[in-house]
């Protein structure tokens, strides 16, 4: 089963980065399908960015395209989300999920294992 653990959030003024990490510490995250979401107050959850397993697929978010950046490190059992120029926009709740399957896709059913999400606020 995996257990991703979210880290890396914070206050960031505008135009600023900031890299998220998440970690599984069963260890099994190399095996799956990962994506990140977020979720702004008032808002329903969104896709941000996701990866295949072996990192060979990724897609991104319209808005967060040449902005953010998706990776992992299988041997260290991470997925990252590097973030550049940041906007108020961008402020929100973000949470680390992993499919079943060793693919990513938007659809949040596809997802079964959640992080409890770490915060990230873009101040103007």
């Amino acid at each position: 089963q995996v257990e991703p653990v979210e880290s890396g959030g914070g206050l960031v003024q505008a135009g600023g980065s900031l890299r998220l990490s998440c970690g599984d510490s069963n260890g099994t995250i190399s095996n799956h399908g990962v994506a990140w979401f977020r979720q702004a107050p008032g808002k329903e959850r969104e896709f941000v960015a996701g990866i295949s397993w072996n990192a060979a697929r990724k897609s991104y978010l319209d808005s967060v395209k040449g902005r953010f950046a998706i990776s992992r490190d299988n041997a260290k059992n991470t997925v990252a989300l590097q973030m550049h120029i940041l906007k108020p926009e961008d402020t929100g709740v973000y949470y680390c999920a992993a499919a079943r399957s060793a693919l990513a896709n938007t659809n949040t059913d596809t997802y079964t294992y959640w992080g409890r999400g770490t915060q990230v606020t873009v101040s103007s």
